[in-house]
């Protein structure tokens, strides 16, 4: 019966022995680890003040440059009035709810002009060629 427990004793203070190995491997898993994060959280922290910075110069150098043409301003508003206009027809689309608007023969104004100053024309025999040039009488 001692030789049992004496067993069992040896048995147990070996399994003490491993796991308490084990845990210290993990402690220094766990360690090793946290420090790589600490090290990567700091570069990151690096990285985005710099990158916070360099934003901030190319604000300050857009807020120094000389403000765009009107003409491009306009283009731009008529551009933005556009997309707010057309928004309603391609919002379940681009929220992917639904499939894309079919092509309408409503189109830009540029556009409709054309097709318009085409369709009057009879010089044309295609919408997409400029108009012939008239004969010149002959020289007497």
């Amino acid at each position: 019966m001692y030789d049992e427990l004496s067993q069992t004793h040896e048995d147990i203070l070996a399994k003490r022995a491993e796991l308490l190995e084990q845990m210290e491997i993990q402690y220094q898993q766990q360690k090793a680890k946290r420090k790589q994060q600490t090290a990567q959280s700091k570069a990151a922290h690096e990285r985005n003040a710099k990158l916070l910075g360099d934003l901030k110069t190319l604000e300050d150098k857009l807020r120094m440059k000389q403000p765009p043409h009107p003409d491009l301003l306009t283009l731009e508003t008529r551009y933005w009035a556009s997309v707010e206009e057309k928004l309603p027809e391609w919002e379940p689309f681009l929220l992917g709810r639904g499939p894309a608007p079919s092509p309408s023969r409503a189109c830009s104004p540029g556009r409709r002009r054309q097709e318009r100053d085409a369709s009057r024309s009879h010089d044309t025999h295609s919408a997409g060629l400029p108009p012939r040039p008239k004969k010149k009488p002959a020289a007497v």
